[in-house]
């Protein structure tokens, strides 16, 4: 596969070409090695495309994970304490999450596990590689990434997504870099305030 396109939120892309460029680089070979042709297993069952061949979202999922473990790239996961007080939760979120349980029990509140957890993590930077339903990217941009970035675990975030040529072969379902281009850019330039890279692929 190739990057056809890409998008610096907040210099997430400047940040990793000046602090860490290798592992840019090796984000970029991950890419070029996935061959996208042995992804196209999937035959269509919808009604104005029955029998096409098409690329399989969970073909393409699998094969970059498959490329990323291989560069040590891990899964990590973020654990916190939410109960259902505002102010409290304000005050205990930037605590270890050791310190938040007990600080919400100590005021009388139930305190309730709960955790972020990412695919790929290598030298605080995060990859989420996004072929799946739509609602999953809005959820890595704005919840996963800027939790793992609140918590100073990684420094910038990156999002690896199918662009629209690329999605129009792929079953319906599946979101695109140009649609969540358009929806990271109308929050505004500081929203979310975590920095990230958009990158948009195409075979």
């Amino acid at each position: 596969m190739k990057i056809v396109e890409k998008y610096s939120h907040l210099n997430g892309l400047e940040y990793l070409l000046v602090h860490k460029p290798e592992l840019w680089n090796g984000i970029e070979n991950v890419i070029n090695t996935v061959d996208a042709e042995k992804c196209k297993t999937k035959i269509s069952k919808e009604k104005t495309r029955r029998g096409a061949l098409l690329y399989s979202p969970v073909e393409m999922n699998t094969s970059f994970k498959r490329e990323l473990a291989k560069h040590n790239w891990e899964e990590s996961r973020v654990s916190y304490w939410v109960t259902k007080d505002e102010k409290l939760i304000r005050r205990t979120l930037g605590m270890p999450p050791d310190m938040q349980r007990r600080e919400i029990e100590a005021q009388g509140e139930i305190a309730i596990r709960s955790y972020n957890q990412t695919d790929f993590v290598k030298n605080r930077v995060a990859v989420e590689v996004q072929f799946g339903k739509y609602a999953f990217v809005a959820y890595d941009l704005f919840v996963k990434h800027l939790a793992f970035y609140i918590s100073d675990h990684i420094d910038t975030g990156i999002e690896i997504l199918p662009m629209k040529a690329l999605q129009a072969q792929m079953s319906s379902g599946p979101s695109y870099y140009e649609g969540e281009l358009y929806n990271l850019v109308r929050q505004g330039r500081g929203v979310p305030a975590v920095p990230l890279v958009l990158i948009g692929v195409e075979p």
